[in-house]
């Protein structure tokens, strides 16, 4: 029996060694709020994040190459068969040296970016036009990157900043390639009824190469509203696990581990929006969804 050695387990994923210069990631059904982990998973969670960054690398092919390998199990190594059922959750990646930013495109304005306007005008340092609302559309997608905290949360920072981090070079094509991919995105998610009000990209070099990595556009990097309910000057609630957040939120939870058992309505209502996300970012019934394309 050969068995995988794991390099990581994160709050949601776990990375195998894979051999050959690639990595093995199963994104699990467990489900973080407010930097805890919830003692329910969320059923199928894992395969929807798995199948909508699939779809998004392969509509993003021709703009940049991604680290994905297959999501078929047929294609994945010996021993892999050991860790359970990677059907539909698990991507053989190349593996890469990963950029020290995250990138972040914003295409409105919500979250940090706000408050941040509200204080100073700017969004990460970048001066904007006075008189905007909360969640308006921006003049024209910001690239906003941020730090990578090994423990708490990431930072963003300026552009100037970034440059220190990783090179004027490298930061122009994070910059252009970050845009580029989330622009072709917004226009088709909203096709689908959905506003990518903003997102976040993982960026490193496979043999030399700048690659699309690890999650693309989920629903949990991602802030997805329904273009029928939008409306500027509001904070539109995000299409992804928005049912679990309400419900921590009013039940009086100190946002300390550990968290309050989840009722079984918060948890099915936060599956049927995950699975919802899926298919309208995709097009497909989700219940097709195997990992073979």
């Amino acid at each position: 029996m050969t068995t995988l050695s794991k390099l990581h387990s994160g709050k949601v994923r776990d990375v195998y060694d894979a051999g050959d210069g690639l990595l093995l990631m199963v994104t699990s059904d467990r489900i973080s709020a407010f930097d805890v982990v919830m003692t329910e998973p969320i059923r199928d969670k894992g395969k929807v994040l798995t199948g909508v960054t699939a779809h998004w690398l392969a509509e993003m092919a021709d703009l940049v190459p991604g680290h994905l390998v297959s999501t078929d199990p047929a294609a994945f190594p010996a021993g892999a068969a050991d860790l359970g059922d990677l059907a539909g959750r698990t991507m053989l990646v190349r593996r890469a040296d990963m950029l020290e930013i995250e990138c972040i495109v914003r295409g409105y304005l919500a979250g940090s970016g706000w408050k941040e306007y509200g204080a100073s005008g700017t969004v990460c340092g970048i001066g904007l036009p006075p008189g905007l609302r909360q969640s308006d559309r921006l003049p024209e997608p910001l690239f906003t990157p941020s730090t990578k905290a090994t423990e708490g949360h990431d930072e963003n920072i300026t552009p100037a900043r970034a440059v220190e981090l990783v090179g004027a070079d490298v930061y122009e094509q994070a910059r252009d390639v970050s845009l580029a991919v989330y622009s072709r995105a917004a226009e088709a998610a909203e096709a689908m009824g959905l506003i990518v009000a903003d997102t976040k990209f993982e960026l490193g070099f496979v043999d030399g190469t700048l690659t699309l990595c690890d999650e693309v556009l989920t629903p949990d990097l991602s802030r997805f509203w329904d273009v029928d309910s939008y409306e500027p000057g509001t904070s539109p609630p995000s299409f992804d696990k928005q049912p679990l957040r309400d419900w921590l939120e009013e039940s009086g939870w100190d946002k300390t581990p550990p968290p309050p058992f989840l009722p079984y309505e918060v948890v099915e209502e936060t599956r049927e929006r995950y699975v919802a996300a899926y298919e309208r970012l995709t097009g497909m019934p989700f219940s097709q969804w195997t990992g073979k394309r």
